[in-house]
């Protein structure tokens, strides 16, 4: 899970980016589903990727517009089989 964290000034400019550019994704970085906060102020996506330098590319690509934090997840369903094997 990635968290940005922007001010609603810069958000316009990220969406104009994104519409004239894209995501600037590189290769083997999956995008997953993203989540805005309603006061404009950041953003929650859902990335996948077998190596993390994907993702620092992709951060300093944006890193002129927001603050990034990278927070490895895993799905409920696959944390609760986990659970259930070892508990």
């Amino acid at each position: 899970m990635v968290v940005e964290r922007f001010t609603p000034v810069a958000a316009a400019e990220i969406y104009r980016r994104v519409r004239e550019e894209g995501r600037s994704i590189p290769a083997g970085l999956r995008y997953v589903d993203s989540w805005v906060r309603a006061d404009l102020r950041g953003c929650y996506q859902l990335m996948e990727c077998d190596d993390p330098v994907l993702l620092q590319e992709w951060i300093a690509s944006w890193d002129d517009l927001a603050e990034f934090e990278v927070v490895p997840v895993a799905s409920s369903g696959s944390t609760q089989e986990l659970m259930a094997r070892i508990g």
